[in-house]
């Protein structure tokens, strides 16, 4: 850029307070999705925002692409992109209507035989994805994919024909689960928070409960992670802690944990802030900028977080 010959205005030093240090952080980093979404959650900004930046990301056939979800580039559509949508659209209340009735019909199209989603439909070959999300001909279904989608449509009152079938995968998958890791857990969890059949939610969270402190998959104790292993095929330091599994308070999943045990969690979370204001990824960094976009995600998703658990923000 040309210069002017006018002195630079001076630049305020940001506040120290962890909101404000984030929202330095989103302004440096985020793209205009993840700047709404700040503004919304966190400024006072307007849902008409969100779902304009979101428009972006849609396609022709209803789904989400574009690297909506950043370890999966291109233009296609994918169940990831598209239930990460769906999550946008609940966290701001328009996830109903005609809007949500479209993305049902895509799911409907990309569903298995079984009617579940897969984690990674085919026509993503070709273009890059992150090496832990295989890409296969005939892919099964999955309930990272399909559990959290299933769960925001009951809990946004969502009917829809799709929705039977996918339900069915759902309880068959959570109550089969035996050996299991992180990610899928949490992906019971968000399907079983918005569950129709309360009782069988409530029994399933319970054994699941049990898993996750059998096979130590919660780090209960930031400060001896050792005694936590990671889960294979993890990157290096990818532990997971109460408050990924019970995001808010009423999840059934902070029934888990004992009040000591999340707010040593909730203390680890609110230090991981880093010095440009944002946290940290920590499953495996692939590419530049995967590693870059979902810092923000990460970083909104830790603040709202601290704020369900009633922590300050400054």
């Amino acid at each position: 850029m040309a210069e002017t010959g006018a002195s630079p205005l001076p630049q305020t030093p940001p506040a120290r307070s962890p909101l404000a240090r984030a929202e330095h952080f989103i302004w440096l980093t985020a793209r205009v999705l993840e700047q709404r979404r700040f503004a919304y959650h966190f400024l006072g900004g307007g849902a008409d925002a969100v779902e304009t930046a979101l428009a972006a990301y849609r396609n022709d056939d209803e789904g989400y692409g574009h690297a909506l979800e950043p370890d999966l580039r291109g233009p296609v559509s994918q169940p990831l992109h598209t239930g990460h949508a769906l999550r946008v659209l609940d966290a701001i209340g328009r996830c109903g209507g005609q809007r949500v009735e479209r993305v049902c019909r895509y799911l409907t199209s990309v569903s298995t035989a079984d009617g579940a989603l897969p984690a990674i439909h085919p026509s993503q070959r070709g273009y890059p994805a992150a090496p832990f999300l295989p890409i296969v001909d005939d892919p099964p279904s999955d309930l990272l994919a399909t559990g959290p989608v299933v769960g925001l449509l009951h809990r946004n009152e969502v009917w829809h024909a799709w929705l039977f079938r996918a339900t069915d995968f759902c309880w068959q998958a959570v109550e089969s689960v035996e050996r299991s890791h992180p990610y899928e857990i949490e992906a019971a969890v968000a399907f079983l928070d918005s569950a129709v059949d309360r009782p069988r939610a409530e029994a399933c969270a319970d054994r699941l409960g049990r898993l996750v402190r059998e096979r130590r998959l919660a780090a209960l104790d930031p400060e001896n992670l050792a005694a936590f292993p990671v889960a294979p095929g993890y990157a290096e330091g990818e532990h997971h802690f109460p408050h990924d599994y019970a995001g808010t308070p009423g999840s059934l999943a902070r029934a888990w944990f004992t009040d000591e045990e999340m707010s040593r969690s909730l203390d680890h979370l609110a230090t991981e802030q880093q010095e440009d204001g944002g946290w940290p990824i920590r499953w495996r960094q692939w590419a530049p900028g995967s590693a870059l976009e979902s810092r923000p995600l990460v970083t909104i998703e830790a603040l709202r977080t601290l704020r369900a658990h009633g922590r300050s923000l400054g």
